[in-house]
């Protein structure tokens, strides 16, 4: 068995060693360009731009450290210009079925990285070692990997943003829903641990993530509880293998059938989705229910009940993504009726983190009453509403810019309105409160436009205008 290492340190071996290699860009293709139609019926004033994709492919170490090539998608705000920056958010992708399925083919879940996109954010989706363009069987679940994943993803992006002229600025979110929210915490646990002074990490929101994998997955083989995902925990199993050389033999862990299931799986024979209905079939027919713990073998279960030491358990707990504590703002959204990642992942996390000191962490349930499938839209809703709080839109360095001359705001003090005269074109207007945070952002198109402010609490705040003709900063005070 492979001596086993924490997530951080083990990733950030992979990426010193092989760093005269790894996270380079090697291609971008543009594939699609997304109307700002398809996102306002959703997100309403939110969705500023349309949303241009490219497909990238990118070096990063594999497994065992060989520098391997990967592919990911990067959206961006249609007609980014050198006024406008845009804060960068790292999304990492849930669940899918085939290795084909990812966001670099505009699958698995590449629509949350688009939402971010129509309202000013660029992204970076990593399709993950083993998915996508990069060899071999994808390590689900891997903590490691899908950091290092990510963070290279990062290092290749920067190259493509200077190439194609986008303009970002220094802020980076982290989220991910499903797979994606392990993948997120890992990543952003790496970011913090190896890469703050480069790529400081803004704020993050895993989503409905199975942070506790030692203990899910383990409670999950135990229980007699029906569960209709088979298949999570066959991956789980076989992708570690790769890893911490658990066994020479999948039946050493499966009985018969589920193990000649499993390693069509393996092969690339059959999808996610139907190995799980194979699997349930199965379980149904020779137990009246899908209770996964008959599929393994009997001499397993006892082992991963009773040996804590067990090599399973150990690589387990290498992968749980909890034992930390971060240092920025971070939210845990997920449901509480979710069906395939129980909400306990979130519960504990919140629990453990914020023992261990972290800055500002809360775990909240976003709809009690819905589903893995349905916590998608109310999670990340949540999401852009609570990274919006922080991120800046403005220019990279507005000391660059010369200042506006000519326009006027009045009345100032105002307890209802702002009237701005002498607007230059494409104006954008940013409105911060007193900690610095912006609340609000509008593209300006009238020279003379009026800025409601009868909602804001009463204070003072800061309005910008960035043009391209230079920036505009006044404050004004709400009574």
């Amino acid at each position: 068995m492979k001596r086993l290492l924490p997530i951080g340190l083990f990733a950030l071996l992979l990426l010193s060693t092989f760093s005269l290699s790894a996270q380079e860009l090697i291609s971008a293709t543009k594939v699609i360009t997304l109307p700002r139609s398809n996102f306002s019926i959703i997100l309403g004033s939110a969705a500023k731009y349309s949303v241009d994709a490219y497909r990238v492919t990118y070096t990063t170490p594999d497994i065992n450290g060989v520098t391997d090539t990967a592919s990911g998608l990067i959206t961006i705000p249609a007609g980014n210009t050198a006024s406008i920056a845009s804060p960068t958010v790292l999304v990492q992708h849930g669940t899918v079925s085939t290795r084909d399925g990812v966001p670099s083919n505009l699958q698995g879940g590449y629509e949350l990285g688009a939402f971010f996109s129509t309202a000013g954010y660029t992204t970076v989706q990593p399709d993950y070692l083993g998915l996508g363009d990069s060899r071999g069987f994808h390590p689900y679940v891997h903590a490691a990997t899908e950091a290092s994943a990510g963070v290279d993803m990062i290092f290749a992006a920067q190259t493509f943003f200077e190439q194609q002229g986008i303009t970002v600025n220094d802020q980076l979110f982290v989220t991910g829903y499903s797979q994606g929210g392990h993948a997120a915490m890992a990543a952003h646990q790496l970011l913090q641990e190896s890469y703050s002074d480069v790529l400081p990490v803004t704020a993050s929101a895993p989503l409905s993530g199975p942070y506790s994998i030692s203990t899910a997955t383990v409670d999950g083989l135990l229980s007699d509880e029906p569960y209709n995902f088979p298949g999570y925990a066959a991956w789980t199993l076989m992708g570690y293998n790769q890893i911490y050389n658990l066994y020479d033999s999948l039946e050493e862990y499966m009985i018969q059938p589920y193990a000649d299931m499993a390693l069509q799986f393996f092969t690339d024979s059959i999808d996610l989705g139907v190995l799980h209905q194979m699997m349930i079939d199965s379980l149904t027919a020779q137990h009246g229910a899908p209770i996964n713990r008959f599929m393994f073998q009997d001499s397993i279960i006892d082992a991963v009940t009773n040996n804590p030491d067990h090599p399973f358990n150990v690589a387990l707990r290498d992968n749980d993504t909890y034992l930390w504590a971060p240092t920025v703002p971070t939210r845990l959204y997920y449901c509480m009726a979710d069906d395939q990642v129980t909400f306990t992942n979130s519960v504990v996390a919140d629990s453990v983190m914020n023992a261990l000191g972290a800055a500002d962490l809360d775990a909240i349930d976003v709809n009690s009453t819905a589903d893995h499938g349905g916590c998608v839209l109310p999670a990340g809703l949540s999401t852009i509403t609570f990274f919006g709080q922080f991120a800046d839109f403005t220019v990279t360095s507005t000391r660059n810019l010369p200042q506006l001359e000519g326009v006027v705001a009045y009345p100032n003090p105002t307890d209802h309105q702002v009237q701005l005269l002498g607007v230059p074109d494409e104006a954008l207007l940013n409105i911060f409160d007193a900690n610095g945070r912006m609340i609000r952002q509008e593209n300006l198109s009238s020279s003379t436009p009026t800025i409601s402010v009868a909602q804001l609490p009463q204070g003072v705040y800061l309005f910008r205008l960035v043009a391209e003709k230079g920036v505009w900063n006044q404050q004004i005070i709400v009574r």
